[in-house]
């Protein structure tokens, strides 16, 4: 496997700075220390470091049991049970059933604040989502971790609750796979009856373990699909050509290799670099019919693609072109959010701990945070998951051998709680 230079060199940073050892307890290095020594932020660092510290062990193997009882969309009945456990045992308080198997907990800090929201997804993906498809549902997307990272961000803030300010919502969601997920929430009145400020998230995401990779002004790339009916004789024919006409409006096609992933993340980048617009699109012919789908960036493109359908289509007599809804929203995080983030990052845990991302990631599909950050600002940040020596695809969700390396779950639980103990504190800018 070729390795991007600049990753190996994160790759090695990382290790230098969070320790080899694997499993169980996390091993914060001296630049870590160093980091967190220097904090003076609203919250103590420190406390939550120490607090990560002793839950660490648990936590991972709390993923694991997740992890090995993955549940399609809308059907994450353990799961949600098991999460709404876990926090009723902490002591926050917990209504389950929201949106489906959603799952609402409320910490409450001791002191005046804002209120700040903070999502996990919980489903696992369909086998028709697994790149080559798959036997049955797993958790190759990463929601294990998501979901364990927020069950330790919630237990840190409990125990530091004294010391908290304002109010910290966790909406643990369904059925983000299948893009349903975040409305069902939303449409359960969570954000108005809770008066969350904002919101934010983590995904995993394929940078070396310790790193976060922030989205500021950026995210994820929503999707479309169209339908295109052909008739009269030799129709079968006429839709296999239109479908070779409607893919050439692609302008970037999906990985195929370990090194067509790697350039694809070193692209993302790069300001104003080969990734800042693209169209990723499929378009098949069965019989006279020709279906298409497709990801745009930035997500004005959307119309333009349709009237590129729609002129394609035009050249063959008696064609229909169908677009069976509006485009799914892309995920467009606030800049300004992402920046503060990433400052956060840097002073909690060293200058190196943060790439910034300067386009969308293609091959993924919709991600329905998008429908919170619609009604509220926030940040959706990617966790690294990418163990030293690993294969690339071990650490990009929805590919057979995803494999996350365990040690991002403190990562991801240190960052957060940090992070959501500020923001409770800070004034609303």
């Amino acid at each position: 496997m070729v390795k991007h230079p600049k990753e190996h060199a994160l790759a090695r940073r990382t290790v230098l700075a969070i320790g080899a050892g694997a499993g169980a307890g996390m091993v914060w290095g001296t630049a870590g220390r160093a980091a967190a020594d220097g904090f003076r932020g609203p919250r103590e660092q420190r406390a939550v470091d120490a607090e990560v510290a002793r839950l660490e062990r648990g936590l991972i193997e709390l993923r694991r049991d997740i992890h090995r009882h993955p549940e399609r969309p809308g059907q994450e009945q353990r799961t949600a049970a098991v999460v709404a456990t876990e926090l009723r045992a902490a002591g926050l308080e917990v209504t389950a059933g929201v949106g489906g198997n959603g799952v609402v907990a409320v910490l409450r800090g001791s002191r005046p604040g804002r209120t700040v929201a903070y999502r996990a997804d919980m489903d696992a993906v369909p086998p028709k989502d697994i790149v080559g498809g798959g036997p049955a549902a797993a958790h190759l997307c990463g929601h294990d971790i998501h979901t364990t990272v927020a069950i330790g961000v919630a237990k840190v803030l409990m125990r530091l609750r004294r010391q908290l300010s304002g109010t910290v919502v966790f909406l643990f969601q369904p059925a983000e796979e299948a893009l349903t997920g975040a409305r069902a929430v939303i449409d359960a009145g969570v954000l108005e009856r809770t008066r969350a400020e904002e919101i934010h998230a983590l995904h995993c995401g394929p940078f070396p373990v310790g790193q976060f990779a922030v989205t500021s002004g950026f995210g994820l790339p929503g999707q479309d699909r169209a339908e295109v009916t052909v008739t009269g004789p030799g129709a079968p024919d006429a839709a296999r050509r239109l479908a070779a006409e409607i893919g050439a409006l692609a302008t970037v096609a999906p990985p195929q290799t370990p090194a067509d992933i790697e350039r694809m993340i070193a692209d993302a980048q790069i300001p104003h670099g080969p990734l800042a617009r693209f169209v990723a699109l499929r378009a098949g012919a069965q019989e006279a019919k020709v279906g298409v789908s497709y990801r745009c960036w930035p997500q004005e493109r959307y119309e333009e693609v349709r009237e590129d359908i729609r002129r394609l289509a035009s050249s063959y007599p008696g064609a229909e072109v169908a677009f069976p809804s509006d485009p799914f929203p892309a995920m467009v995080c606030p800049e300004g959010d992402g920046d503060r983030l990433a400052r956060h990052l840097r002073r909690t845990l060293g200058r190196g701990a943060v790439n910034v991302l300067h386009s969308a990631f293609p091959p993924f599909s919709g991600e329905d945070f998008a429908l919170y950050l619609d009604r509220i600002p926030g940040t959706f940040t990617f966790l690294g998951v990418h163990a030293p020596g690993a294969p690339i695809t071990t650490a990009y969700p929805h590919y057979p051998d995803f494999t996350p390396d365990e040690r991002a779950i403190g990562v991801g639980v240190r960052a957060m709680a940090g992070w959501l103990a500020e923001r409770t504190d800070r004034p609303g800018v």
